[in-house]
């Protein structure tokens, strides 16, 4: 039976925009107790007076999940004035693109600090307390991209299947404690990382829908939740195509991809 969320303490990192923000918001509405993690201070306060507006209670933190000492002050703070918490959603990430000539490293380091370490510093700030009174909930939000490497994307595909093995086994892990840990794996979200995509997004879903379906499946205690099933199904059959088969399907993607990188590194104008 799916359980409720009422009267829980829950943490969402990521929450200034996209999934994130529509998690923190649907979890307040049925009555969770909110602890907003992001490193932009603007939306996050926003989001908080939103809740708050709505009769819901909500902390906004900035905080850099990349940061481990951060993210434990963050967790600390929530504990302190929220109460001990029930529910992680580690949903914080990047998406830029991996480019090889030249290597974009500083680009890679960061999408593995996001992507992976700033999951494992989320979920693991949780686990001790979860761990003591024997009950909890640790959530990753990966990708189906962690399923296939796709050319310009080899650190994103690399850093979401590493999430996915890291919590695979996390969850045998802690299989009779009492924790549990759910792996969701979305397609394509519509989302400050995603609209600058030039290239098909096949079944691209508004923020919102995304995230009342991986709360559905919080709510079941799946173990693993793959979604929308026709693209998770479309990236498993991929991986028995021929390379030039995904090259064709990414068009002209690495030089968009360049020149996303050189937008990107552009002063900002003042």
């Amino acid at each position: 039976m799916a359980r409720s969320f009422a009267g829980q303490v829950a943490i969402v990192t990521g929450a200034s925009s996209g999934i994130g923000w529509e998690l923190a918001k649907q979890l307040a509405a049925e009555g969770c107790k909110v602890g907003l993690i992001a490193r932009r201070e603007a939306p996050l306060r926003e989001l908080a007076s939103l809740i708050a507006s709505a009769g819901g209670i909500a902390l906004a933190l900035v905080t850099d999940v990349g940061q481990r000492e951060q993210v434990e002050s963050a967790f600390a703070n929530v504990r302190e004035q929220l109460g001990p918490v029930d529910l992680v959603i580690a949903n914080a990430g990047v998406g830029r693109p991996t480019l090889c000539d030249p290597v974009n490293m500083t680009d890679v380091e960061d999408t593995f600090r996001i992507n992976l370490l700033g999951m494992i510093y989320t979920l693991s700030a949780a686990l001790p307390e979860m761990l003591s009174r024997g009950s909890g909930h640790l959530v990753g939000i990966s990708s189906l991209a962690g399923y296939r490497g796709l050319p310009c994307e080899s650190a994103y595909c690399a850093s979401k299947a590493a999430v996915n093995v890291y919590l695979d086994g996390l969850r045998m892990h802690l299989r009779k404690t009492g924790v549990r840990v759910t792996t969701i794996c979305p397609g394509f979200v519509k989302s400050p990382m995603t609209e600058t995509n030039k290239f098909y997004m096949p079944q691209l879903m508004e923020a919102d829908y995304a995230a009342k379906r991986i709360l559905r499946a919080i709510k079941a205690g799946k173990k693993v939740y793959n979604f929308p099933w026709l693209l998770h199904l479309l990236i498993k059959l991929s991986r028995w195509l021929p390379d030039r088969a995904m090259i064709w399907a990414m068009g002209d993607y690495e030089a968009e991809a360049k020149q996303a990188v050189v937008d990107r590194q552009k002063p900002n104008p003042t």
